[in-house]
């Protein structure tokens, strides 16, 4: 039988058309399944992906003042409702039992990690940037003809970046390194 492109286009869409309105499916099962799920009595919050800085959006449902489920916003006009695997196991950030939840500091020279308030971990990373800062800080320096040249720079702290952070976060990030002078600034992405 010789069919033309036509005609293909004529069957295929008669076809599919007797079987959207003639099969006669039965929705209700799908429906009463759907009204048991665990997120029917969560509350749902619009967010963000932390991930990247694609900014996909996701809806977070809560119950009980725990997070029981992330999916993507349908609402979201980029994505669709799609989210890439990383976004997809968002919801390990909050639930997952290894997650630290307390800071621990390894002294120099130990062999265990001890239990630390947030507070002093704060004062004591603000310390060591001072200190580093203040020893390490290049001011001036020589360029190749022998002239003295104004470089502020700090060759003695790197940072390095998050793929968890988002445009804001890498920005505010950037600016903090390059008032302290830091000159080795990457982001984890491209490690």
């Amino acid at each position: 039988m010789s069919l033309s492109r036509r005609d293909f286009l004529k069957y295929g869409g008669a076809t599919a058309t007797g079987v959207a309105l003639g099969t006669g499916v039965d929705l209700a099962p799908v429906e009463a399944a759907a009204v048991s799920l665990k997120i029917s009595e969560a509350k749902a919050f619009a967010g963000v992906c932390p991930y990247c800085a694609v900014g996909c959006g996701q809806l977070i449902y809560a119950k009980d003042g725990k997070i029981i489920d992330i999916e993507g916003n349908p609402d979201t006009p980029h994505t669709l409702g799609r989210l890439c695997p990383k976004g997809a196991a968002t919801i390990q950030l909050s639930n997952n039992p290894l997650r630290p939840t307390k800071a621990l500091y390894r002294a120099p020279g130990s062999d265990k990690w001890e239990e630390k308030p947030i507070e002093w971990m704060y004062d004591e990373l603000a310390k060591r940037y001072y200190d580093t800062r203040e020893k390490y800080f290049i001011e001036r320096e020589k360029d190749k003809d022998g002239k003295d040249v104004v470089v502020n720079r700090l060759d003695a702290i790197a940072s390095l970046g998050s793929a968890c952070i988002d445009n804001e976060e890498c920005y505010l990030l950037s600016k903090l390194n390059r008032t302290f002078g830091i000159v080795y600034h990457e982001h984890q992405a491209r490690v």
